[in-house]
């Protein structure tokens, strides 16, 4: 593929909140778009007027640049037009309903959505698969003009070939075949004027001059319909990639009972961007590279052969694993600005410096920081019980030492050391124990330098008297 025509999007449907399977498409498009200097184009495509809220288009935007995800065709780059809101492309649609009708390729169908149901449930009783009964297939002039008397609104069909052969590739699963008399006749506009979702999503495509199109496994049964319509229009088809479905741990979809299953809820929950992507970067995708990767990085290395045709599952122990990278990474500046909601306002720049320092590598959620800020700041201290045990079975005299050596700020290791006459585990667990009520948790250095002297003494006395 040349690397000036590739041309990709992401196309939701404003009904929902950007759910992670929805979110790993659009990197996935994005990531292809961008190895190979091309487009990517954000079409919302709300023909689906009951179901779909304006509201939502913010939000779908909102979190696609907050993922870092951005686009050249759509929401707040063009503006409002009808470049990239489906339901504002009405107009475009009707040359291509007229030539088909022209062409005798559609046809109008009166059936109400009662006798459609009967003729689903009479061909499934006898054993064979639903599909659309041909009812108005051969109506006369005269008898679609009866029925339009009586106020019946059509639908309107494209009429399927028969007999024909539908082959294409697929980006992730090959070759793929199917035959035209297992699909039946299917709606290309509604009984109100709106284009359903296989001519719109089809022509679309066609229009915008999309070359490639990665979407979920579920639409790969679409795809034999679309090539139809496309040919029938003489339109060029994009060249289509059906990527596995994303479930849960058990192999359910996935839903909120396996955690956060929107990107706005990992988002206010304080994941990072970049950590989400990375693990969206390796659901149904492999690659060789483990580190952090930045959108850069992920875009040369992003293959379609290594889309994978197996359902990916999501696990928040992996997320939590990439989260924790992105942590490790951040330098000074960022680590203050990303805690700085979750810190006391009357910390002043030192101690705030010291006390980052101190606890960052025992964060991984912005959230977590709570906890130490209780441990650092807040009297009096809350124990836990391993550390309890800690305290008391090192002794009063082993604090009271410690205590007498804090001469300066921040204390010396050395002197504590020295003074109390412990070394190794017999030193650093009670020690730590007395001063945050834990025995697990930052290094001692950091910690020492982080927590006022004066609450290191009175914290060392106060487990002394203990």
């Amino acid at each position: 593929m040349s690397n000036d025509s590739v041309v990709t999007r992401f196309a939701p449907s404003p009904t929902g909140e950007l759910h992670l399977g929805n979110a790993r498409t659009a990197l996935f498009n994005f990531l292809l778009a961008r190895r190979h200097a091309g487009r990517f184009l954000l079409r919302v495509e709300d023909t689906d007027a009951e179901r779909s809220r304006t509201a939502l288009v913010d939000a779908l935007a909102e979190d696609l640049l907050w993922l870092g995800l951005s686009w050249e065709v759509g929401p707040r780059v063009t503006g409002p037009s009808s470049d990239w809101r489906q339901s504002e492309r009405g107009s475009l649609y009707e040359p291509y309903y007229r030539r088909l009708i022209d062409a005798g390729q559609a046809f109008p169908c009166y059936c109400s959505a009662l006798e459609l149901d009967l003729a689903r449930r009479a061909q499934l009783a006898a054993g064979r698969p639903p599909r659309y009964a041909g009812t108005c297939r051969g109506l006369s002039a005269s008898e679609r003009t009866e029925r339009e008397t009586r106020g019946l609104r059509p639908t309107l069909r494209f009429r399927v070939p028969a007999g024909q052969l539908i082959e294409f590739e697929d980006l992730v699963h090959g070759s793929q075949r199917a035959r035209s008399d297992d699909i039946g006749d299917f709606v290309i506009r509604r009984e109100d004027g709106t284009a359903t979702f296989f001519f719109c999503n089809a022509i679309d495509d066609a229009l915008m001059a999309v070359t490639h199109v990665l979407r979920g496994d579920d639409h790969l049964g679409n795809t034999p319909r679309q090539l139809l319509l496309l040919q029938a229009l003489e339109l060029t088809p994009p060249r289509y990639g059906h990527v596995s479905l994303l479930t849960g741990q058990d192999g359910t979809p996935l839903s909120k009972r396996h955690g956060a299953a929107t990107v706005r809820e990992l988002r206010e929950a304080g994941h990072a961007p970049q950590a989400v992507c990375n693990l969206l970067f390796r659901l149904g995708h492999s690659t060789a590279d483990n580190s952090l990767l930045g959108p850069d990085e992920m875009a040369r290395t992003f293959d379609t052969a290594h889309l994978q045709r197996a359902s990916a599952h999501f696990d928040q122990t992996h997320l939590r694993y990439w989260q924790s990278e992105w942590v490790r990474r951040l330098d000074a500046a960022d680590a203050e600005k990303w805690l700085a909601p979750w810190l006391p306002p009357q910390l002043d720049a030192g101690t705030r410096a010291s006390f980052i320092r101190a606890v960052l590598p025992n964060v991984v959620m912005a959230g977590d920081v709570r906890e130490w800020v209780q441990v650092f700041f807040a009297d009096p201290l809350q124990f836990e019980e391993q550390a309890r045990v800690a305290v008391r079975e090192a002794g009063a005299e082993f604090f009271h030492a410690a205590a007498a050596a804090v001469a300066e700020s921040p204390p010396d290791l050395n002197r504590l050391r020295a003074a109390t006459g412990r070394k190794g585990a017999a030193f650093f667990m009670p020690l730590r124990a007395a001063l945050t009520g834990r025995v697990h948790g930052p290094e001692l250095g950091p910690l020492l330098a982080a927590m006022p002297v004066e609450r290191i003494r009175a914290r060392l006395h106060a487990a002394g008297a203990a």
